[in-house]
């Protein structure tokens, strides 16, 4: 059985993410690609689905035991993991050097006391757990195959067959460091070069040093927002720039439930608040990379803007069901592909804009293309800023005139105003004015409900929604103003958990509510993060520095975070990790530095 989500440690090498378990298994990894067929899918399944196990020797009835310690090395990507064992203690220590060719897992089994009994179980199962591969021998390499895949597993340890499972058992002394590697290549081609280990492991460390080196964040909250900064890292496709929104598919936001989605793609709304963290905190290059991949996703097509695309631009991203995968602790249907890429939501074209502004007010090289597309996208919103759409979350029901979509439409129209007034774009001054104060009346007319003081979900409706806290942040309206502050005291009344943490939206439990589905889900960590903005921005900062800190223990050991906390069972539940809970954690460490509002 897979561990919980917080048990699992992140390591990648920016085109592809494993996840690493306490007890020393690899229960995820796509090859060679983020969206790629897994060969590892125990997470969504079995043993039987594919894992990579390397610890301590066990009794094969008991459970594999857990580290004792572990941590990543330094500000990198490293994972460390230690055991003590009646007989002696032994590290592993496991990483993905950013590649030059084949992708690689490497892990480097280390004598620490003793003399430890180590053994590594290999079970590879391609195309999510679903095809047994034919794994043999070719020149004292082995080899596993099937189709257009092959995987490579090198190591100077002794191994043997059995069951379908390639093991090894060795000791280790003090001193003592035997590598294992596993190297991604096409069937039909060459094998991958020989594997260099300890090269690869200095290469790797020198990397996230000289990445990291780059952050211009030194206030009080620094560990936890370089780590954050390096997990959006990790999530970046390096050869395009795309960022996808985490590297799995269907961990569930509702234990047992339905709620499970596959966010291995770019949502522009995700990469478009990664991007804007990432440039308030120095990192150019990764903006510019992400400018340039978004110009070529939409490039032919700007009116038809999806709300996401594949990490290299590719638009179709057919939904289907593994019926094979039993789910996350039975979570099912497993799902890869997304069906929402074709939805209508508006709210993106305010993100992207947004985005695209910050970079140009940051200094980021102008580019006349993304100028052009800025105000492409505006002529289409012209059109179509007042039709109902199907809003920030995604819902599968019926569409709705959503306030956070139609706010964020007059965000675009202002920055793009804001772009034409500092004469780097041509455009309709005027008309695009009056359009602006055109969407911000109608919002204030139709989304607010003056018995309550508080805006609301949609036009007309008595929900509220944690997205109408961006209202400020935006500066749709000042944070002063009684309808901004009636909003979030009506939210922390009606969507706080019992533990202060903010849900999304009402839930209908068994029934389907406003999103379209049974089942409930577990608090939003961003909504959470824009709470504890909001409330630094009215002026409660300490009680936003207690929510903030808060948030940051529910991290897991290694400071990452899934994309929900269920505070019923006390776990992170959700796709891991998540850039969309990352970011602002980013953004609120930044504000809550700059107000000053933070411990000692």
């Amino acid at each position: 059985m897979a561990g919980r989500i917080e048990d699992y440690a992140l390591i990648g090498d920016m085109q592809t993410a494993a996840l690493v378990c306490r007890d020393g298994t690899v229960d995820w990894l796509c090859l060679p690609r983020f969206d790629s067929h897994a060969i590892f899918a125990g997470l969504l399944g079995t043993e039987e689905h594919g894992f990579w196990r390397l610890g301590p020797a066990h009794a094969s009835d008991a459970a594999p035991p857990r580290a004792a310690r572990r941590g990543y090395r330094g500000d990198s990507l490293i994972l460390e993991s230690e055991w003590d064992t009646p007989r002696g203690t032994v590290r592993v220590t496991d990483f993905m050097p950013p590649r030059d060719g084949a992708p690689q897992l490497i892990r480097i089994v280390e004598g620490v006391s003793g003399r430890v009994p180590m053994r590594s179980t290999l079970r590879m199962r391609f195309s999510y757990g679903r095809v047994v591969p034919w794994v043999h021998k070719h020149e004292g390499r082995t080899v596993a195959v099937a189709g257009p895949d092959s995987v490579w597993f090198d190591t100077e340890a002794e191994t043997y067959g059995k069951s379908l499972t390639t093991y090894a058992d060795f000791t280790v002394a003090p001193g003592d460091r035997i590598a294992f590697t596993i190297s991604w290549e096409p069937s039909h081609k060459e094998p991958p070069a020989l594997p260099e280990p300890e090269l690869s492991l200095q290469a790797t460390e020198d990397f996230w040093r000289e990445w990291v080196e780059h952050c211009t964040y030194h206030g009080p909250y620094r560990e936890a927002v370089i780590r954050s900064l390096i997990t959006l890292k990790a999530l970046t496709y390096a050869p395009t720039g795309g960022i996808v929104a985490a590297p799995t598919t269907s961990l569930p936001e509702d234990i047992g439930g339905v709620r499970n989605w596959d966010y291995r793609y770019t949502w522009l709304r995700d990469a478009a608040i990664t991007l804007s963290s990432l440039l308030r905190t120095g990192y150019r290059e990764e903006a510019r990379a992400w400018r340039e991949w978004l110009l070529r996703a939409v490039a032919g097509d700007p009116e038809n803007l999806q709300i996401m695309y594949g990490i290299a631009g590719e638009r179709e991203l057919g939904e289907a069901e593994l019926d094979w995968l039993p789910g996350y602790e039975g979570s099912a249907p497993v799902r890869v592909g997304n069906g929402a890429a074709h939805q209508l939501q508006l709210d993106v074209y305010g993100e992207v804009t947004e985005a695209l502004h910050l970079g140009h007010m940051t200094g980021l090289a102008r580019n006349d293309y993304a100028s052009l597309l800025q105000l492409k996208l505006i002529r289409y919103l012209e059109q179509h800023w007042d039709e109902p759409d199907e809003g920030i979350w995604e819902v599968r029901g019926p569409r709705r005139h959503f306030v956070h979509s139609k706010v964020m439409a007059w965000v675009a129209v202002d920055r793009t105003i804001k772009l034409i007034e500092s004469g780097d774009a041509d455009g309709p001054l005027e008309r695009w004015r009056e359009l602006r104060d055109d969407i911000h009346r109608d919002v204030c007319e139709k989304g607010y409900d003056k018995e309550r003081n508080t805006f609301t979900q949609s036009y007309g409706s008595k929900e509220l929604d944690a997205s109408l806290l961006l209202i400020p942040q935006m500066g749709f309206l000042p944070p002063d103003d009684k309808r901004v502050i009636g909003t979030i005291e009506a939210i922390q009344r009606e969507l706080s958990t019992s533990d202060g943490f903010i849900l999304r939206y009402p839930t209908e439990g068994d029934s389907e509510g406003v999103d379209g589905l049974p089942g409930d889900e577990g608090a939003f960590l961003a909504c959470s993060f824009w709470m504890a903005d909001d409330l630094a921005m009215i002026g409660r900062v300490d009680e936003a520095r207690k929510l903030f800190e808060k948030l940051l223990a529910l991290r897991n050991d290694l400071g990452l975070l899934a994309e929900e906390w269920d505070p019923r069972l006390k776990r992170q539940v959700g796709n891991f990790p998540q850039a969309f809970s990352h970011v602002p954690l980013i953004d609120t460490a930044l504000r809550l530095t700059a107000s000053g509002a933070y411990g000692g």
